[in-house]
């Protein structure tokens, strides 16, 4: 990695997921030089970065033509209105909204992935990072199909409230530990502490929700158009970490202890796999600000002469592969290739 330090601006540095892109831009020693936090609601205060206290700006105020890298991490209305903007005056934009992440022009990344489109920008760009479900998903389904072709997935989502956000994590907490007195639900339609609800995002048309379809865009555009995908997504009482049970279908045979090395061999997954000492990855255990995503449970079974995979995934949705660790690794490459 270069050691040249950047201008970098934070948009939503006080945020969920903007505090964890801090923490992880301090873990791996990301060169700053000038660093400016912005917000809306929260101008005035103050975050720490490298020791170092800022006064959060606003957002509507900001001169961006001195920085080189500004990272969106408060929600598609703020992106829509400023991302393209940023870019056209010099910097490069990371988005972590969904709101540009189907659009032709603008490069949906896992480095791990299909960071190699990285390295063909010129110049300053628009990036969009993926959905934090689709992006672990896609860790671990990249070396499968890569050598035994994923024809269909049927995945189902169990997604972490910390996902929707700050007054997501308050209202599980207030329905769990004052539940007589939280009144009804804000953030949910549904209660959520004890519960299971079938919905992430809005319904559409086709009666599959945002959440859902985001999978398939997403898979499509960075994995393969040609996996056919379904899927159901679920949020559950869980403060952080998605899991997901993925079941698929492969054009050629293989075995559990073959899909385990194919697993163990490749960057950014843990296979955490052994039944009869009942060890699987959970959300508990495996996604507390961990940066790997987890796999167990890993099954292979032969149907009507079909070959079909299973697996379950697990990990952080808000500091790991799901949000801000994807951002952060968008950067370092960035960085590396001296795009700045």
């Amino acid at each position: 990695m270069s050691s040249s330090p950047i201008n970098l601006a934070l948009i939503g540095a006080t945020g969920v997921v903007g505090k964890k892109i801090i923490k992880l831009l301090e873990k791996k020693l990301y060169p700053v030089k000038k660093f400016i936090p912005l917000g809306n609601s929260t101008v005035g205060s103050n975050i720490s970065f490298n020791g170092v206290d800022y006064e959060v700006q606003s957002l509507e105020s900001f001169q961006p033509e001195s920085i080189d890298l500004i990272i969106f991490a408060a929600g598609s209305s703020i992106a829509a209105k400023y991302a393209r903007a940023f870019v056209e005056v010099g910097a490069y934009v990371i988005d972590l909204s969904s709101h540009f992440r189907y659009e032709e022009d603008v490069p949906l990344i896992i480095p791990e992935i299909n960071g190699s489109l990285l390295d063909q920008i010129e110049g300053p760009a628009l990036i969009a990072n993926p959905n934090c479900s689709t992006a672990q998903l896609l860790m671990a389904l990249k070396p499968i199909h890569d050598e035994l072709n994923i024809e269909l997935m049927n995945v189902a989502t169990y997604q972490a409230v910390s996902g929707t956000g700050k007054a997501a994590l308050e209202e599980l907490h207030n329905q769990t530990y004052f539940s007589d007195s939280s009144g009804p639900p804000s953030v949910y339609p549904k209660q959520i502490a004890f519960n299971v609800i079938p919905q992430c995002d809005v319904f559409l048309d086709n009666d599959f929700t945002k959440e859902e379809m985001k999978l398939t865009w997403e898979t499509h555009k960075i994995l393969d158009p040609k996996i056919f995908v379904q899927a159901t997504c679920v949020r559950v009482p869980v403060f952080n970490g998605h899991s997901e049970a993925v079941f698929c279908k492969i054009s050629k045979n293989t075995s559990r202890d073959h899909l385990i090395k194919l697993l163990k061999n490749s960057e950014g997954i843990q296979v955490i796999d052994n039944p009869k000492k009942l060890e699987y990855p959970t959300p508990v255990e495996h996604a507390n600000d961990t940066e790997d995503v987890f796999v167990g449970r890993i099954r292979v079974q032969e149907l009507a002469e079909q070959t079909w995979v299973s697996l379950w995934i697990v990990a952080d949705n808000v500091y790991g592969k799901g949000a801000a660790l994807n951002a952060v690794q968008i950067a370092e490459r960035l960085l590396a290739t001296n795009k700045f």
